[in-house]
């Protein structure tokens, strides 16, 4: 799927909607409902790595993963709609929200998935995925989930450079709104066994 690949200014953002995505349905993995409040040892990571579908897979087969959710986040558009964020007028990334327990897994390991899963040198795109809802990004939770992310990104960089491969194009961004997707994107791989998945790592893994 092609889309623009130019980011938008909050000017050209198509306009919103004050009703946000209806959520009725519980996860389909996890049979837990997708809306907070999630329990008090839990914290949360949101990562856009392209289509949401093979992303939102990847996290929910980890072990000490709670809740797994797709929506969209980053851009300027309230309460967009997947073919508004697919249109690039919107400025949201595809992302995963990622609810996990850090006593079982930690963010730092989170992060290693991240970086080993996708190709994070493509700017705006994945693979045959074209635009900006496709970019890579890390929306971070604390100032703790910054530095990690920062000092994980130095590290992948210098992988990367050993390989002769190429640069980080990898937004770290301070935690913005999430916005659920439909409900047929949520755990899509899990209603569609056989559909697509465009993950596709470098090879270079990501030292913890």
């Amino acid at each position: 799927m092609a889309g623009k690949t130019e980011m938008i200014t909050v000017e050209q953002a198509l306009p919103g909607s004050a009703e946000p995505m209806q959520v009725t349905e519980e996860h389909v993995v996890f049979h837990r409902s997708l809306l907070p409040p999630w329990p008090d040892n839990m914290q949360v990571a949101v990562f856009g790595m392209g289509c949401f579908w093979g992303v939102e897979r990847l996290f929910w087969q980890q072990p000490g993963v709670y809740l797994t959710m797709v929506g969209y986040a980053g851009g300027f558009t309230e309460n967009p709609t997947y073919e508004q964020v697919c249109s690039g007028d919107t400025g949201h990334a595809e992302v995963v929200r990622v609810v996990f327990d850090p006593a079982e897994i930690s963010y730092r390991q989170l992060l290693a998935l991240f970086w080993e899963q996708h190709n994070p040198t493509q700017g705006m795109r994945q693979g045959n995925d074209i635009g900006t809802q496709y970019r890579s990004v890390i929306f971070t939770d604390s100032a703790e989930q910054e530095q990690q992310a920062r000092e994980s990104l130095e590290r992948f960089q210098a992988g990367l450079a050993e390989q002769g491969l190429g640069t980080i194009t990898t937004d770290i961004e301070p935690m913005a709104p999430f916005y659920y997707a439909e409900t047929y994107h949520q755990q899509y791989l899990a209603r569609n066994p056989e559909g697509y998945c465009g993950l596709k790592g470098t090879g270079v893994v990501c030292p913890i």
